[in-house]
């Protein structure tokens, strides 16, 4: 018999009495009100590693757990005991490497400071039978469909399929729930030196090549802050699937380039790093809070050739007025888009985005890009050049709009475009094309 929850009290907020709490007081404001769970993990500082572990597990596995928790369980609780519900069920399904007394005990007891000693024993009572039938749902976890099993949309998953086949859907899901590396690519340091620095703080990173690039791969919970050369500025997360963009748009010395939605700055560090010295960058951003962002890492960096400006790259005219402003003329050689997208590339990163795609939300997000890529356009010189990329895998916001945005303007062409899907170069997804402008206007 499944147990009956109708007796506990109602909800408050999680108090943060072990790390188990403060996992579901994370959960819980994203599951009420949608509040970005990566973003609320930045102020966690004890327990960081498994805290983050619990948060971005529970969200990629939602799906499943709460099909484990239906059979278990006949109602839901509240959000916060609901979430500290699923922080136990993660743990005794999928951490293999916590022993179950240990996350029964420790999850009940967050239980009791959150909603008294009823609540936690209805989810001692939840944990304890789950506990017991975790073999026998793992057997039949493996007879459920595919989405289900692995946790992602049933859109989703039929879209991947239809796109490019049952083996590569699967292979995506099974990428998108595999927790993601933090990876830093350096930008004014040689490799060894790094390394070294590395070592003699005792961080055990792992150099990573990918995609011609090198990368540096830190261990779990070391908080980027912590590793040395933070502040000098001599590395910025990235990811390198992002690098497929920049090294499509070929920054030259001496060139003009806008970096329309620059934040958090990681693009626009890796432009000027390539123009060695010569020639102008305006990073660009709309949004004041990711603005801060951007100016702290540019400023730790010392970009010296980038010029941070607040303006929407839909209506670019800021960074227009700005590149006048550096003496520089009024056009650019060089326009990177890094529009906003539905993030199905980098489900691993952010797990939460898989439960925000619908197709509303995706139209939404292709007429803003489409606007985007209006604007920006008019700042690229005759004979310069542009590059439109997402973290998307959906043809609607690439291949497709490409092809829409095009049959308006015949001064552009495309010259190249590259789609990596998850998993196929150990990296996550991400879709860019180069589009060049004529040389003079038809007359």
């Amino acid at each position: 018999m499944a147990v009956n929850n109708t007796s506990e009290k109602p909800a408050r907020a999680p108090a943060p009495t072990n790390s188990r709490g403060v996992a579901a007081g994370i959960i819980a404001a994203w599951l009420e009100r949608g509040d970005f769970p990566d973003r609320a993990l930045e102020a966690v500082k004890a327990d960081r590693a498994f805290v983050q572990e619990l948060v971005l597990g529970v969200v990629r596995q939602r799906r499943t757990l709460e099909w484990f928790y239906h059979k278990v369980a006949e109602r839901e609780p509240a959000a916060p005991l609901f979430a500290l519900a699923l922080v136990g069920l993660y743990q005794l399904l999928w951490l293999t490497d916590v022993a179950p007394f240990a996350a029964v005990h420790e999850t009940v007891e967050a239980a009791k400071a959150l909603a008294g000693a009823r609540a936690a024993n209805f989810l001692n009572a939840i944990l304890r039978r789950a506990q017991r039938e975790s073999a026998a749902f793992a057997n039949e976890l493996k007879q459920l469909p595919a989405a289900l099993r692995l946790s992602h949309p049933d859109e989703l998953f039929t879209r991947w399929q239809q796109h490019y086949g049952m083996k590569r859907a699967l292979a995506i899901c099974k990428w998108d729930n595999k927790p993601a590396e933090t990876v830093l690519r350096l930008n004014n340091i040689a490799a060894e030196p790094f390394f070294e620095q590395l070592k003699a703080a005792g961080i055990a990173a792992q150099p990573f090549a990918a995609l011609g690039h090198d990368f540096c791969i830190l261990p779990r919970g070391v908080r980027v802050a912590d590793v040395p050369g933070y502040r000098e500025g001599l590395f910025a997360v990235q990811d390198p699937a992002t690098s497929l963009a920049i090294d499509l748009l070929a920054p030259q010395p001496g060139e003009n380039i806008l970096d329309a939605c620059a934040a958090p700055g990681g693009k626009a560090l890796d432009i000027a790093a390539r123009l060695q010295g010569q020639g102008c960058v305006i990073a660009m951003e709309r949004h004041t809070d990711r603005l801060a962002r951007l100016r702290e890492n540019v400023a730790r960096a010392g970009g010296g050739l980038i010029r941070v400006v607040q303006g929407d790259a839909a209506a670019p005219e800021p960074a227009r007025q700005e590149l006048v402003a550096a003496g520089r003329g009024d056009a650019f050689d060089a326009v990177l888009l890094d529009v906003p997208c539905s993030n199905t590339g980098v489900l691993r990163r952010r797990p939460d985005a898989r439960w925000r795609f619908s197709v509303d939300r995706q139209k939404k997000l292709v007429a803003t890009q489409f606007g985007i890529l209006q604007g920006a356009a008019a700042l690229v010189r005759p004979g310069g050049r542009l590059v439109y990329s997402t973290c998307s895998i959906e043809p609607e916001e690439n291949e497709l709009l490409i092809k829409r945005w095009l049959g308006d303007h015949p001064d552009f062409r495309l010259v190249s475009r590259l789609l990596l899907l998850p998993a196929v170069e150990k990296t996550d997804g991400a879709f860019a094309a180069l589009l060049a402008r004529a040389d003079a206007l038809a007359p």
